[in-house]
């Protein structure tokens, strides 16, 4: 796959998984891994990312006396989530054409 491509749904996936409710990196990767194989390390790459990109906010709390921190998607992660939809349905079109058999 695409490496932009990739990257992208990546992005996408996680944002996902936080859209109804705040999450951590572990929940994270436990809730996308029937669909997607994602380490720790490309985690917390996206994350950082994310964040960079104000697509989601973090904020630390104690748990079990651990540090932990939650992400938060904001308006602009959920607007990307929002305009990936409608692009996706565009790249349907354009996969159907592709994988229709002309013969």
């Amino acid at each position: 796959m695409d490496a932009q491509l990739k990257r992208g749904i990546l992005d996408i996936c996680v944002l996902s998984a936080i859209k109804y409710e705040d999450s951590y990196g572990y929940k994270i990767i436990k809730d996308v891994k029937p669909v997607l194989d994602l380490s720790e390390s490309t985690l917390y790459t996206i994350l950082k990312r994310l964040e960079e990109t104000n697509m989601l906010v973090v904020r630390t709390t104690i748990h079990e006396g651990r540090v932990r921190k939650y992400y938060h998607i904001t308006h602009k992660g959920l607007k990307k989530l929002e305009d990936f939809r409608d692009e996706w349905k565009e790249l349907m079109e354009v996969y159907s054409f592709i994988m229709e058999d002309k013969r």
